[in-house]
């Protein structure tokens, strides 16, 4: 999974720099709005709310836009839309499986952007339940190194449910149960160890291997897809290398 989350950490931290900085605050404002109206607007009393306040105000996401989102989720402001989570199954080139999961107002216009996003680069829809029963339900906590080792992060994260410790390069990711998400994001806290974003996320139970050439035809269907503004995230199991990926980058 290393070879995924690496592209992905490494991706959004760009997108926090560059032109999709808009898409990226919209997506993160989306965010807080639906976890507001499933748990409340209390962050303290809301995790979900609580992690994705963090992750916005991490991306330098403006405080006023973070509040009035909340506000609108919780209906204590008039204006917030009806959003529902669709989630999409699809294969990429190379037989990598996508799980596409949208935050829309308007379930055609969603399913016809993933549709064209994945039939012009190479990619096909796939019917429910064929792709989603290779990847679980997670909770991932990404750290930074900040000068940190893995073995102080994992002693710190042990006692409250993580199941693994992986070096993204720059950053580690702590895998836990879904449900043990929270317990491993307090024990963070506790620890003083400081943490860039905590969520649920798909991880695939196994993965395909790309060489170059298969690693950027994925690269480009998934930013097909991401520029859809009713995709709010992309879950794939490709593995690449590290070599790969620099040589991709550069």
């Amino acid at each position: 999974m290393s070879g995924h989350s690496k592209w992905a950490t490494t991706k959004h931290k760009k997108a926090a720099l560059d032109a999709k900085r808009g898409k990226l605050f919209a997506k993160l404002i989306k965010n807080i709005e639906v976890a507001a109206r499933t748990g409340g607007p209390d962050p303290d009393a809301n995790p979900t709310l609580f992690d994705a306040i963090f992750k916005a105000k991490k991306n330098s996401v403006p405080n006023d836009n973070i509040e009035r989102a909340r506000k609108r989720g919780g209906g204590l402001e008039a204006g917030g839309a009806d959003w529902q989570t669709i989630m999409y199954e699809g294969y990429a080139p190379g037989g990598v499986a996508v799980l596409i999961e949208c935050l829309t107002d308007n379930r055609n216009r969603a399913a016809s952007e993933v549709r064209v996003a994945l039939t012009r680069n190479g990619g096909s829809l796939a019917d429910p339940g064929s792709v989603s029963y290779m990847f679980n339900r997670k909770g991932v906590v990404i750290v930074p190194k900040n000068g940190l080792d893995e073995d102080t992060v994992l002693m710190a994260v042990l006692d409250a449910g993580a199941e693994e410790v992986n070096d993204l390069g720059d950053s580690f990711e702590v895998l836990s149960e879904a449900g043990d998400l929270v317990p491993v994001r307090k024990a963070l806290q506790e620890a003083g160890i400081d943490y860039d974003s905590a969520e649920s996320s798909f991880v695939p139970t196994m993965t395909v291997p790309l060489d170059e050439e298969g690693a950027k035809k994925v690269f480009r269907l998934i930013d097909a897809l991401e520029d859809s503004d009713d995709v709010q995230n992309v879950f794939a199991n490709f593995d690449v290398s590290d070599e790969i990926l620099a040589a991709i980058e550069a």
